[in-house]
């Protein structure tokens, strides 16, 4: 039993995707008003710019998770902290899904591994909002770097972001542990 990683397909991921973002725990996700089509278009926008990328966490053969990656020195969100060379800015969406129950361990384990595996990749930066108590908890066990807390204002996102940073190494010691 594993878990792969593999890029979004915007058309054909569309349903898939609009069931977890809409979904109530999905929340500070954003996108809970979107349709199918719009998540289309903005999964199409994501794979067409060279600093963004979206991927799905599959266990079993089973989508589970949905991991977007960008990069700070290109995107926004970079100008509201230190930036470092070899930063990579991620976020994660695990989805609801009761195949899950029990392995999401080894599904972090696996977007760590990718995500540290990413050309250049020295530190992961992670900017959940500060309300949402499960990802800031998730990230605190993981032993994830308290950043600062900002009132992130963006094109695209306006919320109290904590920052949270862990070095490539300590990605990779993740990966380690299912």
């Amino acid at each position: 039993m594993t878990v792969t990683v593999r890029p979004v397909d915007p058309e054909a991921d569309a349903a898939l995707l609009t069931a977890w973002v809409t979904a109530d725990r999905a929340a500070f996700w954003g996108m809970a008003d979107l349709g199918e089509e719009d998540v289309a278009a903005v999964y199409r926008y994501i794979h067409e710019q060279e600093h963004l990328a979206a991927y799905l966490l599959v266990l079993d053969g089973d989508p589970v998770g949905l991991l977007q990656t960008y990069d700070p020195a290109v995107d926004e969100i970079g100008e509201w902290y230190d930036r470092r060379p070899g930063d990579v800015g991620v976020h994660l969406l695990l989805a609801g899904d009761p195949r899950r129950a029990g392995r999401t361990p080894e599904v972090i384990a696996a977007g760590m591994d990718f995500v540290a595996h990413v050309p250049g990749c020295r530190r992961l930066v992670l900017e959940p909002d500060a309300r949402n108590t499960a990802s800031v908890g998730l990230l605190e066990r993981l032993g994830a770097e308290r950043g600062p807390l900002v009132e992130l204002r963006t094109s695209i996102a306006e919320k109290p972001a904590q920052f949270f940073f862990i070095d490539r190494e300590q990605a990779l010691a993740i990966a380690g542990v299912h």
